[in-house]
């Protein structure tokens, strides 16, 4: 057979992931805040899309998942001709606005989206601001920072080389309050004496919050104990040994200190009362409030599950915008643009509403498979995988896997995200079925918090009285659950409970 170059022809199979296929994917595993930002990038790309009329109203999702949203038309030239001819109620399927065609009920995001206006901002009421009042957010000042906190103190109680020292000092106080630096080597790298470098720590010891610039735990206490004229000798003996107090070796350090039991229950109890971290105050940043991306409640004929339409994106597609470009003079790059920009806005609306169509899909199948955690807690919570989800539903399983992520719904037993329906399993001690691993954490977290200070349960007693229940698990992964909801073992507990009792 004879070596050398030749052209052939063969026909074959092969799957390709399209732009408009990955922007598909990646709508699903966005929540309803993020797509919110991804659509208003849209929109100011694609001038054929629209957020609808200012005043028009805020639709809501409603409940029935049986509902199917209006189907877009595969063709879009005949629609836009029907526009061009006067006809365009004939064309209103293709505008979905699906926050208002999807559903339709009067549920929890009804009364949040009641209050937003179509801009998402609040109504005004009794002829306050519109649509555009200000933002009073905006002019709150910024929280200062630890480090900014006390340089403002030392400028005031300061000046040269003092306050230089204090700068360096300052710089090197940890987020708790803690001072890490080393004296020695800051007041040879300053060239200046040991003894000025720890005055200066003095003055800084003094200011608010107390205990700041402390280089130990028993240091810090100390200076909250003067700050609130507690710090006699007995205090001292007991900030001097406070690995003791951990251990709660109370005998020993009632003969340490030289108090009655009465006193060191006292003495205890201050202690209680100060900050072990009292730099932390400065630094703890605001929480920001997670929006659930679903809402399920019990309805009269078994449960309701409704889509968050006050944070859902509202798209529609200004066709008569269209007709009126496409029907003006243009050349060729300009008509296959208006085509692209067409063909971009009927595929984003498609991948929304089927977007919103898969979520509450899902959501229904997990509703189904964890029915008894809505009815009676997470102690009825069972095993689930994201495979068993998307069998059940007809998909694949990282499809299931985008749309869990990063959503939230809220129920009438809190907010959860959607992954925490997901969760392994505990064999059943008469070997059918199993148990959530949830389930079992909250059994422990239940026994642990009803158990005796007298009788204080080890963990081979949980595990019996697991058992009991129907649980077969074993004594480390009872351990290993406790340790994971920060529970401590059965000796560290005692002592606790022991402590708080000669607190109170």
């Amino acid at each position: 057979m004879a070596l050398g170059p030749r052209l052939d022809i063969r026909q074959s199979q092969s799957l390709v992931m399209t732009p408009q296929l990955q922007q598909a994917i990646k709508l699903l595993a966005l929540s309803n805040l993020e797509l919110d930002a991804f659509v208003a990038g849209e929109l100011e790309k694609n001038p054929l899309l629209d957020t609808g009329p200012d005043d028009a109203p805020v639709a809501t999702d409603g409940i029935d998942r049986t509902v199917e949203a209006p189907t877009l038309a595969a063709e879009s030239g005949a629609s836009d001709d029907l526009i061009a001819q006067g006809l365009g109620a004939a064309d209103s399927p293709l505008d979905v606005d699906h926050g208002a065609e999807t559903f339709i009920d009067d549920g929890p995001g009804d009364r949040i989206a009641s209050a937003m206006g179509a801009s998402g901002g609040m109504e005004p009421i009794g002829g306050g601001y519109a649509e555009d009042a200000p933002d009073f957010d905006s002019f709150a000042a910024p929280d200062s920072s630890l480090q900014e906190h006390l340089m403002d103190q030392a400028r005031a109680a300061m000046s040269g080389m003092d306050l230089l020292i204090a700068s360096q000092l300052i710089g090197q106080i940890d987020e708790a309050g803690y001072l890490e630096a080393n004296l020695l080597a800051t007041a040879h790298g300053l060239g200046v004496p040991l003894h000025q470098v720890e005055r200066v720590l003095g003055v800084i010891h003094g200011f608010d919050p107390t205990g700041v610039g402390a280089r130990s735990l028993a240091e810090c206490l100390a200076l909250q104990a003067k700050e609130a004229d507690r710090h006699d000798p007995c205090m001292a003996r007991l900030l001097a040994n406070l690995d003791l107090l951990a251990k709660g070796a109370l005998p020993q350090l009632r003969r340490i200190c030289g108090v009655d039991e009465e006193d060191m229950a006292d003495m205890i109890a201050e202690l209680r009362g100060y900050d072990p971290k009292p730099g932390l105050r400065f630094s703890a940043s605001t929480a920001a409030p997670v929006t659930p991306d679903l809402f399920i409640r019990p309805a009269s004929d078994g449960w309701a599950i409704e889509i968050n339409s006050a944070t859902l994106p509202r798209v529609l597609i200004n066709r008569s915008y269209y007709v009126e470009l496409s029907t003006g003079k243009q050349d060729k790059d300009s008509k296959a643009w208006l085509a692209d920009c067409l063909a971009s806005a009927n595929w984003l609306v498609k991948a929304l509403d089927q977007r919103q169509k898969t979520i509450v899909k899902v959501a229904s199948e997990i509703l189904r498979q964890q029915e008894g955690f809505f009815q009676k807690g997470v102690a009825h919570l069972k095993p689930l995988t994201l495979k068993a989800v998307a069998d059940a539903i007809g998909m694949h399983e990282s499809t299931v896997s985008r749309v869990t992520s990063n959503k939230y719904l809220s129920c009438p037993r809190g907010l959860y995200e959607l992954k925490y329906f997901f969760t392994s399993g505990v064999a059943a001690a008469g070997g059918d079925g199993a148990v959530s691993a949830e389930a079992v954490k909250s059994h422990i977290k239940a026994l642990i918090s009803a158990e005796d200070p007298q009788a204080i349960l080890s963990d081979d007693t949980l595990v019996d009285m697991l058992r009991a229940k129907g649980m077969d698990i074993a004594r480390r992964t009872v351990a290993k659950y406790r340790e994971a909801m920060g529970i401590g073992s059965s000796v560290q507990r005692r002592r606790q409970k022991a402590l708080k009792g000669k607190a109170a």
